[in-house]
């Protein structure tokens, strides 16, 4: 694996984010048309966008849609988790994983300590490098045995 691999380096600065004055309607048209499970909601203030909360595909399903309420008139803020666990950008990969699988989440916003977002990282990101670093053991295993070979012919 990298020496220090940060999550501020991996994390996608590019979020999809919902303020929480938004309709759940348009929440729902925003993760539709840019093809994302949630949305990080935030709020804005002097030192940029603060994450306020996070609002998911389930939410929306669960809360808006099976309760039967008006996803017109209910709002983001009336149905985001307000607990949002984060990352600061100098976490490791490691510590994000455990952080993940303590909390039960798949997708971690990125945070100053002011909890101004900087990124996101998601658990299919994390699986991805996961898995190119496994891909170097192999390769590893492969050219150790080609050497063996070589050698001892």
């Amino acid at each position: 694996m990298h020496e220090k691999m940060d999550i501020g380096e991996i994390c996608n600065r590019e979020v999809v984010f919902a303020t929480e004055d938004m309709s759940v309607k348009e929440a729902a048209e925003l993760m539709r048309d840019q093809h994302v499970g949630s949305l990080v909601v935030i709020r804005q203030a002097d030192l940029g966008r603060v994450v306020a909360g996070m609002v998911t595909d389930r939410d929306i399903a669960i809360v808006a849609v099976a309760r039967d309420f008006d996803p017109q008139s209910l709002r983001v803020g009336d149905i985001m988790s307000s607990e949002v666990v984060t990352a600061r950008p100098d976490a490791s990969l490691n510590d994000v994983l455990h952080l993940m699988r303590q909390s039960g989440v798949r997708r971690v916003p990125v945070t100053t300590d002011d909890a101004v977002l900087i990124g996101i990282v998601t658990l299919d990101d994390l699986l991805e490098i996961l898995a190119e670093e496994m891909q170097g053991f192999v390769q590893a295993i492969t050219s150790a045995q080609r050497r063996e070979e070589r050698v001892r012919g």
